[in-house]
């Protein structure tokens, strides 16, 4: 098995036998972070929980920085009539730029994965 160790104030205690601290313990503020589900600054553990409830996301395991986002429906009627009216609302040349661009994310996602057989 291999072993790990962990410095505390410049000595080496191997993992699982480091010394406890006496006093309380005290955890500290998370560090601001870009929410991946809008873009804006989450700036505190309170605003992170509000966040995370407003928008629906759960998180998973112990980094803030792995959230998912509960998908609304792809099938949905008002899914569909929205991405409708973006589309409709582009220009030509908007709309060539956004499918060479998906277009690419596939081609980026595909790589390494076996081809289907016809």
């Amino acid at each position: 098995m291999k072993r790990s160790y962990v410095q505390i104030n410049g000595r080496l205690y191997e993992r699982g036998h480091e010394p406890v601290s006496e006093g309380p313990m005290v955890i500290d503020d998370i560090s601001p972070y870009r929410s991946q589900a809008t873009g804006e600054m989450i700036t505190s553990r309170s605003k992170h929980r509000e966040h995370l409830r407003q928008h629906d996301c759960v998180e998973i395991g112990d980094q803030v920085h792995h959230l998912q986002v509960r998908r609304p429906d792809f099938e949905s009627p008002q899914r569909k009539e929205l991405i409708r009216a973006q589309i409709d609302a582009m220009s030509h040349a908007e709309f060539k730029r956004a499918l060479q661009r998906d277009i690419e994310r596939v081609k980026w996602n595909s790589r390494g994965l076996p081809r289907a057989k016809d």
